[in-house]
């Protein structure tokens, strides 16, 4: 009495494999960084973007741009942000489904996920009527830099729809294995973004518009080829099942999952947000040191994300086929690989931390500071392991509601840890705070991991 298997995955009108690789495919090193790879190499591309954005701006000869520019990203990401869940909650499903072999409800998935997240874009423009003016009352910026970020915005919200509709496709091909084409699509969308960037701004002399034009026409290029990559189940016979479309109990099945995801996502952003304004009572010095230091944590849980992403699509795989054993072997090989790469990454901030701080920040008040606190970044890759690696673990598994309490906890946590070592320890105690509310993460969700792994009844032989 071996473990039951499930057919083959299921081959598209094309004849071309729906995913990287069929279910019954046994979890090797290989498999998982197959996955893993293309994600971190995709990742490495947005800073460059970014770069790029405050280059192409920053010719202009005055900072009101580059404050434009760089206020109006983070209220857009802001927004989208909103609807990340959008991502996470499309793998997990999609990933199980897949490994029960459910082909009708991995492409209902795929439609779902679309529908939700155009639909949500939809809505930002309609209302940016009034989310802009409400924005605008409570920044600081200059009436020249609110100016300018207004024709930034007003360009760039009407990408929305394709902007948050791509969550939901890399979420889907992501769950299927698929991490090649997310790669390929986040190479097109930055660099086709990059490329007209300098175009519009330095060829052209189109400013701050030339900046929003050129993201415009790269999000909505991005969600073309995103559509493009998945039109063999676009096409499939039971895409035209509207009933199954939109079937109630999986519809709220996919709310309640999201919600849970919003949820544990407002606290983790309450935790950063609170993190930064806290710093910004310690001094300017201190702020733009924890500015500085902040980009470590970024380039952490972006190397991460690979790792993470490669444990949603394979333990969810395995929930939906009811294995056990995959489900542990998918945990342990995708942990195993991101704790090599979290020492090798430590490692590089220990020997290339001081030369980064230095890269990032010419002011030598800035960088002593820096230089100062920088331990605690070269620790977070180490104490990141546990809580990035069972996130991934927990969302394969749709277990969100235990995800969403257990932030809650780390959040209180963190809360209390700030009450208590601030007033003490200032900037050493709000760095010891947002690390302690690392370790609860971990600790939480590892505490709820063998009883999650139990649940995971094999199929019968």
């Amino acid at each position: 009495g071996g473990l039951a298997r499930k057919p083959q995955s299921p081959v598209c009108a094309s004849n071309r494999p729906l995913s990287d690789a069929p279910v019954t495919a046994a979890i090797t090193h290989r498999r998982v960084l197959a996955i893993a790879i293309p994600i971190v190499i995709s990742n490495a591309t947005v800073p460059i973007l970014g770069a790029v954005d405050t280059f192409a701006v920053g010719q202009m000869g005055t900072a009101e741009p580059i404050g434009a520019v760089g206020l109006g990203a983070v209220l857009l990401s802001t927004l989208y942000w909103l609807f990340g869940f959008l991502r996470m909650a499309t793998t997990g499903l999609a990933a199980q489904a897949h490994g029960r072999s459910d082909e009708a409800e991995v492409a209902a998935l795929l439609i779902r996920g679309v529908m939700i997240g155009v639909g949500a874009g939809i809505i930002l423009i309609v209302g940016q009527w009034a989310i802009f003016p409400v924005a605008f009352s409570v920044s600081p910026a200059s009436a020249e830099v609110e100016a300018l970020t207004r024709d930034y915005v007003g360009i760039r919200i009407w990408s929305a729809p394709a902007a948050i509709g791509l969550y939901a496709i890399s979420g889907w091909l992501i769950a299927l294995e698929r991490t090649r084409d997310v790669l390929i699509v986040q190479l097109l969308v930055n660099g086709l973004n990059a490329a007209l960037n300098l175009w519009f701004v330095l060829e052209l002399g189109w400013g701050v518009k030339g900046v929003a034009w050129a993201t415009f026409i790269a999000e909505w290029s991005g969600l073309a080829l995103g559509l493009w990559l998945c039109r063999d189940w676009l096409a499939a016979r039971y895409m035209r099942n509207v009933a199954a479309l939109l079937d109630p109990a999986r519809l709220r099945q996919f709310g309640g999952v999201s919600t849970d995801i919003l949820i544990r996502s407002l606290f983790l952003q309450l935790i950063f947000t609170s993190f930064l304004f806290y710093g910004s009572g310690l001094g300017d010095t201190t702020l733009a040191a924890n500015q500085v230091l902040m980009q470590f944590v970024t380039i952490t849980a972006y190397t991460m994300d690979g790792f993470a992403f490669a444990a949603e699509s394979l333990v969810g795989q395995a929930v939906g086929a009811r294995n056990r054993a995959d489900f542990r072997r998918s945990a342990v090989l995708s942990s195993l690989w991101a704790g090599v790469l979290m020492i090798a990454l430590s490692a590089l901030f220990v020997l290339a931390g001081p030369w980064f701080i230095d890269l990032l920040t010419k002011a030598p008040d800035v960088q002593t500071a820096a230089r100062e606190y920088l331990p605690w970044l070269i620790a977070i890759p180490l104490i990141g392991i546990g809580p990035f690696m069972l996130d991934g673990i927990f969302i394969g598994a749709t277990r969100t509601r235990d995800m969403r309490n257990m932030m809650a906890l780390s959040f209180a946590c963190y809360a209390a840890a700030v009450g208590v070592l601030l007033p003490v320890f200032e900037n050493h105690g709000l760095w010891a705070a947002l690390t302690i509310s690392f370790i609860a993460r971990g600790v939480t969700l590892g505490w709820l991991y063998p009883r999650l792994e139990q649940s995971v009844a094999d199929a019968p032989a």
